[in-house]
């Protein structure tokens, strides 16, 4: 009985060592799968000259910065034949982060008086509103 008492212990030793083997390659695994995933993340392609041609200036208005705060909404002032398509990639690939949603405005232009003699127009142009991923923010003002 003795005999049999010590083979069953070992047995189970055996089997213990063999199951920590197996959690232990199971946990290297993983280890290696998540270094892959983190290191296979693609990083955001560099901005090109077009990109600069499309998005023209930011438009800093009182509106404009509350909406930064509050909505995480940037405004822009970008080329006329410009279309959502490509004011988003141009946006992400110049300031690095991931927007969400283009809005579109087309800012009709108006006519003035300057001086209250002369006419004058106040020149039209296109603006976007670009909401910008939760968690995510831009500096417009970089030193």
């Amino acid at each position: 009985m003795a005999i049999i008492k010590k083979k069953k212990a070992e047995v189970k030793e055996e089997t213990a060592a063999k199951v920590e083997e197996k959690t232990e390659k199971k946990v290297s695994k993983k280890a290696k799968e998540v270094k892959v995933d983190t290191s296979s993340k693609k990083d955001m392609a560099k901005a090109t000259a077009h990109d600069f041609n499309v998005i023209i200036s930011p438009i800093i208005t009182e509106k404009s910065m509350a909406n930064i705060q509050n909505l995480n909404q940037a405004t822009f002032k970008v080329k006329a034949n410009a279309n959502k398509t490509q004011i988003k990639l141009a946006f992400e690939r110049i300031f690095k982060v991931k927007a969400t949603h283009v809005s579109i405005v087309n800012v009709r232009p108006s006519k003035t008086t300057r001086g209250g003699r002369y006419q004058g127009e106040i020149q039209g142009y296109k603006k976007a509103i670009i909401t910008i991923k939760s968690g995510e923010a831009i500096d417009l003002f970089k030193e």
